[in-house]
């Protein structure tokens, strides 16, 4: 027996500047429609858009540490937009509202599934942040890898896109 899930309920990120990141993230939460559940000093919860994003402050006592995506644990989180267009739409705002530091502006990234293309920044405390699109059915339909005609499963994944090393 399996179970489909139905996405991401919330999502749940510790900060250690919570002066600049409940900000930043309340106002690109609101940019995706989303709506303020709980908001003090060093929380904000937004949800909407089919998902919740709660951002709360480390303790005083264990901010000491930034954020490395080389550590176990977050890599990045990834949100999938419904178009191109709106991923154009979330660089703009994330460029001029939020003054993020961008690691890509919107680019294609068809070695990641057919038709990928995406934007990736980090908050202010370097927690990366990606938003996507991807045309139909992705790595499911046709052309992609657990399609019909797919090449199946890879064994590799980096710059290159998924692979298999033989």
């Amino acid at each position: 027996m399996t179970v489909e899930v139905n996405g991401i309920a919330h999502i749940q990120l510790t900060v250690k500047d919570p002066e600049r990141c409940v900000p930043f993230w309340e106002s690109l939460c609101h940019f995706l429609d989303m709506q303020t559940l709980i908001r003090n000093d060093h929380t904000v919860y937004c949800i909407g858009s089919r998902t919740g994003i709660l951002v709360r402050g480390a303790p005083e006592d264990k901010r000491d540490r930034p954020f490395d995506q080389d550590r176990p644990g977050l890599h990045h989180l990834c949100f999938r937009a419904r178009s191109a267009a709106d991923v154009d739409a979330i660089y703009q705002f994330v460029v001029a509202e939020l003054q993020a530091k961008i690691i890509h502006g919107p680019e294609p990234g068809d070695h990641f599934a057919p038709g990928y293309y995406s934007i990736l920044f980090e908050d202010p405390d370097g927690i990366r942040v990606e938003f996507n699109y991807v045309p139909g059915r992705g790595h499911f339909g046709g052309s992609g890898r657990l399609g019909p005609d797919g090449a199946g499963p890879a064994d590799q994944y980096g710059e290159d896109g998924l692979t298999n090393s033989s």
